[in-house]
């Protein structure tokens, strides 16, 4: 490999992820002619296009996706690897990417960072609030933060919360001419306020558990939302129940805002951790932030 490909290959993988050669030129630091020749000298070396550009984006050709499939992953071994040479440093340093969600964001990594942080000045971390299912591979992240364990094979999950529960809520003023459901079939007959998944692009399917009886729910209703915090907001102002975890609504029942039903059929499950590729040599820092995160049952 030619001295000059490392460089406009990494130049490649940039232009793919951000589709767009200002704010590729803007990430990598270097003006967009330079980038547009680095593309340039990297077609013409192997004789194929890469890039496809359009009127309103820049997308990677057959080439290109088979290109990016290999450098991907060999990129972020290549990064983990000089990660690891700073583990000769007297204190540990690097920069870590966590994609997560919004509540594990600030239920547990900021308050672990809070901590983590000022003791290593070395260490800087970029988490990105994601509610859907990110391929960290992909999208070049160190870890992702989710419920539950079950994720591909080749990753590896660490526990880093207490189990969680979900809670139905509704304001009080949703119940003032409507009876409580008692049982989640009575559900049927309420206003619910649905959430979109990213990942799937459906609808949630409340979950209940009562007595070793497990139950998935489509619920209906005229409103329906792919963002927690709004869905929050409008079962506050009694638009119907909604479904969240407890620890977003806690606040509100604690206040006398929401009402909270069906509690007996919400029982506890695997709440969150982070995930990361097995296949990854993790740096010291990384190692240290794991640990830091790591749920001991306190």
């Amino acid at each position: 490999m030619r001295r000059t490909e490392l460089p406009d290959l990494t130049a490649f993988v940039v232009i793919a992820e951000e589709q767009n050669f200002t704010r590729a030129a803007a990430k990598l630091g270097i003006s967009q002619s330079a980038l547009s020749h680095a593309v340039r000298r990297l077609e013409t070396g192997l004789g194929v296009r890469l890039l496809t550009r359009t009127t309103r984006s820049v997308v990677p050709t057959q080439a290109g996706d088979k290109l990016l499939a290999t450098l991907v992953p060999a990129l972020a071994s290549i990064n983990a690897e000089l990660a690891s040479i700073g583990e000769l440093r007297e204190k540990p340093a690097g920069s870590i990417r966590i994609t997560t969600t919004e509540l594990a964001a600030n239920t547990i990594l900021v308050p672990a960072l809070a901590k983590l942080l000022p003791e290593y000045p070395g260490i800087n971390v970029e988490i990105s609030i994601d509610n859907g299912l990110t391929d960290i591979v992909t999208e070049r992240f160190d870890a992702g933060v989710r419920i539950g364990e079950a994720l591909a094979h080749d990753m590896i999950a660490t526990r880093i919360g207490p189990d969680l529960r979900m809670a139905v809520v509704g304001a009080p003023s949703y119940f003032a001419t409507r009876d409580r459901p008692e049982t989640p079939q009575d559900l049927a007959l309420h206003q619910c306020l649905n959430l979109r998944l990213e990942t799937s692009g459906g609808f949630y399917a409340w979950e209940f558990e009562k007595d070793g009886r497990e139950l998935r729910v489509r619920v209906e209703g005229q409103l329906a939302m792919n963002n927690a915090s709004a869905l929050l907001n409008a079962s506050m102002a009694g638009l119907g129940l909604a479904c969240m975890l407890e620890d977003q609504v806690a606040g509100a029942v604690a206040e006398g805002k929401l009402v909270r039903v069906l509690e007996d059929w919400c029982t506890p499950f695997s709440g969150f951790h982070l995930y990361y590729p097995s296949r990854r040599q993790p740096s010291a820092a990384f190692t240290l932030l794991v640990d830091a995160l790591r749920y001991r049952g306190r």
